[in-house]
C-alpha cells in the first residue's frame, strides 16, 4: 500500500494559512471597528469627539496593538516571510507611544494628536490586513496590492511626526509628575523626560531605516504584480 495522503485540512500548509487568515481577520475587524466608531462619533459630535477618542476606543486599540506582537513570533517561526528587525521597529514604535506615552498620562489622552494618530494607524492597518488576509487564501487584486504597497508612503512619515508631537506634548507632564523617573543606587537616577528626548531622535533614525525597507519591499512586490496601464 502506498502512503496515506492526509486530508487537506490536516496538512501543515492548510493549518498555517487558516491560522494566519483568522489572525488577519481578527485584526481587520478590530481596526475596522475602531475606524468606524471614530467616524460615526466625529459626524455625530464634531470636534468634541476628538477629545475623548482614547476613552471611547483606547481599550480596543491597546488590544489590537498587543496582539500585533504575535507578528514577531510569526516571522521567527517562519509563518510570515518578513524581516524581523524592521517589523520589530514598527511594532515597538507603536507600543511605546500607545502604552508608555499616551496611556500613562491622562492629560495626553485628551489631545487632538491622539485622534489623528489613531486614524493614521487604522487606515494603514485596514488596508494591510485586507491585503494579507486575501493573499493567504490565494486572492490578489492588482489595485489592492498597489494600494497596500503605496498608501504607507505618505502616511507613515505623518505617523512618525504625530508620534513625535505626542512625545513633545507629553514631556511637561512627565516632568511634573515624575512618571517612570526613578532613583538608582550609588546616587544614580533615571530622569524619564531625557529618555523620551533620546527616543525622539531614535524615532526619526528608525523611520529612515523602516522607510528604506518598505520601499525596497514595495519595489520587489510591484515588480511581480505590475499595474497594467490602458493604451491611449
Amino acid at each position: 500500500m502506498g502512503p496515506v495522503e492526509l486530508p487537506a485540512w490536516l496538512q501543515p500548509r492548510y493549518r498555517k494559512n487558516a491560522y494566519l487568515f483568522i489572525y488577519y481577520l481578527i485584526q481587520f475587524c478590530g481596526h475596522s471597528w475602531i475606524f468606524t466608531n471614530m467616524t460615526v462619533r466625529f459626524f455625530s459630535f464634531g470636534k468634541d469627539s476628538m477629545v475623548d477618542t482614547f476613552y471611547a476606543i483606547g481599550l480596543v486599540m491597546r488590544l489590537c496593538q498587543s496582539i500585533s506582537l504575535l507578528e514577531l513570533l510569526h516571522i521567527y517561526v517562519g509563518l510570515e516571510s518578513d524581516h524581523l528587525l524592521p517589523k520589530f521597529l514598527q511594532l515597538t514604535e507603536r507600543i511605546i507611544i500607545l502604552f508608555v506615552v499616551i496611556t500613562s498620562q491622562e492629560e495626553v489622552q485628551e489631545k487632538y494628536v491622539v485622534c489623528v494618530l489613531f486614524i493614521f494607524w487604522n487606515v494603514l492597518d485596514m488596508v494591510r490586513y485586507t491585503y494579507s488576509m486575501l493573499s493567504v487564501i490565494g486572492i490578489s487584486y492588482a489595485v489592492l496590492t498597489w494600494l497596500s504597497q503605496t498608501l504607507w508612503m505618505p502616511i507613515y512619515p505623518l505617523c512618525v511626526l504625530a508620534e513625535a508631537f505626542a512625545i513633545y506634548q507629553s514631556l511637561p507632564y512627565f516632568e511634573s509628575f515624575g512618571t517612570y523617573s526613578t532613583k538608582l543606587p550609588f546616587d544614580l537616577s533615571i530622569y524619564f523626560p531625557y529618555v523620551l528626548k533620546m527616543y525622539l531622535m531614535m524615532l526619526f533614525i528608525g523611520m529612515y531605516f523602516t522607510y528604506s525597507h518598505l520601499y525596497s519591499e514595495r519595489r520587489d512586490i510591484l515588480r511581480v504584480f505590475p499595474i497594467k496601464k490602458k493604451k491611449m
